[in-house]
């Protein structure tokens, strides 16, 4: 992907159906359906890092926090919620980060929308 991690997230989320963007919490976010949120990017929000949260399927957030403290962390509001931060001012493997915006995507869509990935 290109230098730009915002333009970079942004291509991956509107590629996915009926995603939308606007600006929630002064922030870009992307929802399903123009209702239900399942990425939002961090401009070091509060003080913190470049980053974005998004859901997550169980276990996830856990275990790759575990792996990697360097690339992802627990976000403050919606980490209690399973949700992971992807830190975005250290290299990524944006092929890896494609696969966590669809898994994002796929644990908030309706089932309709998620059988369109299938």
């Amino acid at each position: 992907m290109g230098d730009d991690p915002l333009e970079s997230l942004r291509r991956l989320c509107l590629a996915l159906p009926e995603t939308t963007e606007r600006l929630s919490h002064g922030e870009p976010t992307w929802f399903i359906g123009g209702k239900k949120t399942f990425v939002m990017y961090a401009d070091h929000h509060h003080g913190d890092r470049l980053a974005f949260w998004c859901a997550a399927p169980p276990g996830v957030q856990e275990a790759l926090v575990t792996q990697d403290p360097g690339r992802f962390f627990r976000p403050p509001y919606v980490g209690h919620r399973g949700w992971l931060g992807v830190y975005l001012d250290v290299p990524q493997d944006w092929a890896e980060i494609a696969e966590i915006v669809t898994d994002a995507y796929r644990t908030v869509a309706p089932k309709r929308l998620a059988a369109l990935l299938d």
